[in-house]
């Protein structure tokens, strides 16, 4: 089983980080979110990845071409010019990178791997900016269940605001962030089969137009809900939530 990652756009609504560095890159504990994207799923054994990248994706690939001094410690002997690394960790992981162009849409992203997932039954898919505790193992026994192409994630988002709770005039108190307003919404962590790539006519064609609306249109689109915690990261504000839940050791997308 393969996992198709989306890592190419710009992040304009966090840019006081993606000046310097593309969305999925920005860290979160000491790790871009990318890498936690990817530890949840290989906590559910998907282990091989297809990165597709874009907006500075030279600095993906710098990332992975140097996993092991991003982290371990070592020691660099300036004098015979060489280097020793303390404590190896290694993960169990294959990671493509592809180049997939800066001003891609999502489908545009996706056709671009196809070569990658031909001989794929199905593949994971989804974007590099949103942590989640979905269970994957129980989404993927889920598709092959109910053996149309494709599976998306259906989630409740969270509350912007908190809200008050009124009898008549009166507020009796305050609810702190309620879900949304009762609508599941697309939360990403699709499961497709290889065959949904011929929906996407080009690089224009944004994944969450076109592609979806015919699935859905031929029945061929499940909605795998999940009720649990799910999060996009699209403000400074948003990342720094996600900050605060991994320095306090209640980070819900931890499930390695």
């Amino acid at each position: 089983m393969k996992a198709v990652i989306l890592a190419g756009g710009l992040g304009t609504r966090i840019s006081e980080e993606t000046h310097l560095k593309p969305k999925p890159m920005i860290d979160i504990g000491g790790h871009p979110i990318l890498w936690h994207i990817m530890k949840t799923y290989s906590a559910h054994g998907v282990n091989d990845f297809v990165i597709c990248c874009g907006y500075k994706g030279y600095l993906i690939k710098e990332y992975f071409a140097n996993y092991f001094l991003h982290m371990s410690d070592v020691t660099f002997d300036m004098k015979t010019n060489q280097v020793e690394v303390h404590e190896h960790h290694a993960e169990p992981w294959r990671v493509t990178l592809v180049d997939t162009g800066e001003d891609t849409m999502t489908g545009g992203r996706l056709k671009r791997v196809a070569q990658y997932l031909k001989d794929e039954e199905a593949f994971c898919f989804t974007y590099g900016d949103g942590l989640s505790d979905v269970n994957i193992t129980e989404q993927l026994a889920f598709h092959r269940q109910h053996g149309k192409l494709a599976t998306v994630t259906a989630v409740l988002p969270p509350g912007r605001f908190g809200a008050l709770e009124r009898d008549g005039d009166f507020v009796k108190g305050f609810i702190e962030k309620p879900r949304g307003d009762g609508g599941w919404i697309n939360g990403g962590f699709f499961v497709l089969s290889p065959k949904v790539i011929d929906l996407i006519a080009e690089d224009a064609t944004s994944w969450e137009s076109e592609p979806l609306a015919s699935l859905a249109s031929s029945q061929q689109l499940m909605a795998f809900e999940h009720s649990g915690f799910w999060q996009p990261m699209d403000t400074l504000r948003e990342k720094n939530m996600l900050e605060d839940l991994w320095q306090s050791g209640r980070a819900p997308w931890k499930c390695w």
